[in-house]
């Protein structure tokens, strides 16, 4: 009866150790667990007309984050590349959203100095998106795509931009030790509870000696052995081992419980604390070095599509009003020139032919540069209603606060296949750069521009023609049939490129795709006094007249792509797209 009472103790001091762990791992989980989410304010500062939100805000805490905007008025949030929210800001003031202070109830903010006011944000082609609020705004900022994006605040670019800004973030709610302590203690009441079932083994002495017959002193052992033999003696033994295998038996089963919790909560510790340090290394929208090696394209497909749409809509305004000015806002360079005279030519003379239109109906591919200096070009193969083969759009952005806008068009040679071109980003090349071809971009259309020049020129077996490439033999066909039915004049002929007009695209097998502007001047002369030359009816309405006998010059401006082959390829260069329009006419 002497261990009952000890090991009852035991068992209850185990059971409540074991009830009070089990309640801390439970109340990590529960009532002292941490909030789920954490919000930081930025604090009214100097006022400026553009805030900038970080992009490394994005990704600092994991997971998604939430934005609170409020202003008065109306106001604007765009996403964008870090680069171009930078390159648009420029020099203009603004603030910048940097970081959190370390106690993450406060947003760090930088304020720099500058222009007191910039054009309004709303509708440039570098957002990828834009919210538009009155009064307050609640946005989750998420990843367009791979790689790193910031945020611009803006008014209308005079007025300060809303710095009643806030954040909030996801909270670190891991509690690596609440499932080690709800094991610890559920092993704990365990331990406790056996220990008040189980009952120790006692060893119970034989009663007896040598002489076997079992009756105490009976033989001659029993003589004088009161210490060890008498009946007092034996339970007095009895006794001492029974409350011996007692305390073996809660120390094997107290050894037993306390290496069970070491290595459960060894494993549970490690599992947590591996947990816990591999959760930075996967954070959402971090974006990988192949990622990052990769080169980030200048648009993205929603943009370009988007573009392209504005691009469409105001080209078939400027056309079905014959109003260049309609075309002010998307199109310029050659093709605003081309456009602008041939409205000019069709408000007299109802025959002309009006250009091909551009249509976003259909989009065949995208030509998409990883160049992320400015000018920036892209390209578009499209082919809706009245294009009766595909056309290749070259647009063109000049700087960052400009936007895309169409410089040239031309239809794809009726045999020629589009080249392959890597999607999502591809490399460009200077105009003079050759690595890895078979001509540089400059020399690839200047060896065209002495083929449509000369009959006999050294580019003849360099170029495909015929069947694959007509406009080639269309063109040196035309400047036959002038000399041969024009018997009063002496004409000539030239086809040279416009200096900065060339582009250069890698394709996928290493080639490139070399776009550009050629001019194409016909020039004739009355080979003697008195002889007349005349000019058809479209001509006549950029000269003046029809009739001259000091002679003219009629000029074009044609727009072409060519595929360049590889370095090591022994294969001929090809005119992929070619067109020309009436630019010029005049009488000597």
């Amino acid at each position: 009866m002497i261990g009952i009472p000890l090991r009852f103790k035991t068992a209850v001091a185990l059971v409540l150790l074991g009830l009070l762990t089990l309640l801390a791992g439970i109340g990590q989980k529960t009532f002292w667990a941490p909030a789920e989410t954490v919000t930081a304010t930025a604090s009214a500062g100097e006022a400026a007309p553009l805030t900038v939100i970080d992009q490394k805000l994005r990704t600092l805490e994991g997971g998604t984050v939430t934005l609170k905007v409020k202003g008065e008025g109306s106001f604007l949030l765009a996403a964008g590349r870090p680069d171009d929210v930078d390159a648009w800001v420029g020099k203009t003031a603004h603030n910048t959203v940097t970081g959190l202070s370390d106690d993450r109830k406060s947003l760090q903010v930088k304020h720099t100095d500058g222009e007191a006011s910039a054009p309004s944000p709303a509708g440039s082609d570098l957002w990828v998106s834009t919210e538009k609020a009155s009064g307050e705004l609640d946005y989750t900022w998420s990843a367009p795509a791979d790689g790193e994006w910031s945020l611009l605040l803006a008014a209308d670019g005079k007025k300060p931009a809303p710095s009643s800004i806030s954040m909030t973030f996801p909270n670190d709610t891991s509690m690596p030790w609440a499932v080690p302590l709800m094991v610890l203690g559920g092993l704990l009441i365990l331990a406790g509870g056996a220990l008040l079932v189980l009952k120790p083994k006692t060893g119970t002495p034989r009663d007896g000696g040598p002489s076997g017959n079992g009756t105490p002193g009976n033989g001659p052992a029993a003589k004088g052995s009161d210490s060890q033999g008498s009946p007092f003696a034996r339970r007095a033994r009895a006794k001492a081992a029974a409350k011996a295998g007692e305390r073996s038996s809660s120390t094997r089963l107290s050894v037993v419980v306390a290496a069970t919790t070491a290595a459960v909560l060894a494993g549970t510790a490690a599992a947590a604390q591996a947990s816990t340090s591999t959760a930075p290394a996967s954070t959402a929208g971090t974006p990988s070095a192949a990622a990052k090696a990769a080169g980030t394209p200048v648009v993205l497909d929603a943009q370009f599509r988007r573009i392209l749409e504005q691009v469409a809509s105001a080209t078939d305004a400027g056309d079905a009003a014959k109003d260049a000015k309609k075309l002010a806002s998307r199109v310029a360079g050659t093709e605003l020139e081309v456009r602008t005279q041939n409205y000019k030519i069709r408000s007299r003379v109802a025959s002309y032919d009006a250009r091909m239109p551009v249509r976003s109906t259909k989009l065949l591919t995208t030509v998409v540069t990883d160049k992320r200096e400015w000018p920036r070009s892209i390209l578009a193969v499209t082919q809706g209603e009245g294009n009766v083969v595909p056309q290749l759009l070259t647009l063109v952005q000049e700087s960052p606060r400009e936007n895309y806008k169409l410089v040239g068009t031309s239809p794809l040679q009726p045999g020629t296949t589009f080249p392959a071109i890597v999607r999502g980003g591809t490399e460009s090349l200077a105009a003079g750069d050759k690595s890895g071809l078979l001509y540089s971009g400059q020399e690839a259309l200047a060896g065209l521009a002495d083929r449509l020049t000369k009959a006999n020129s050294t580019f003849k077996s360099k170029l495909v023609e015929g069947e694959s490439s007509p406009y080639i033999a269309d063109t040196l066909s035309y400047q036959s049939d002038i000399v041969k039915d024009g018997v009063d004049g002496k004409f000539a002929f030239t086809h040279k490129v416009v200096p900065d007009s060339t582009v250069v695209f890698r394709t996928e097998d290493g080639g490139a795709l070399v776009l550009g502007r050629l001019t194409f001047n016909f020039d004739g002369t009355p080979k003697a006094d008195g002889d007349k030359l005349s000019i058809g009816n479209d001509a006549a309405v950029l000269a003046g007249g029809k009739e001259t006998t000091t002679g003219m010059v009629l000029k074009f401006a044609e727009s072409v792509a060519v595929y360049v082959p590889p370095a090591d390829s022994k294969d001929p260069m090809k005119l992929v797209a070619a067109t020309r329009g009436l630019v010029g006419a005049s009488f000597k």
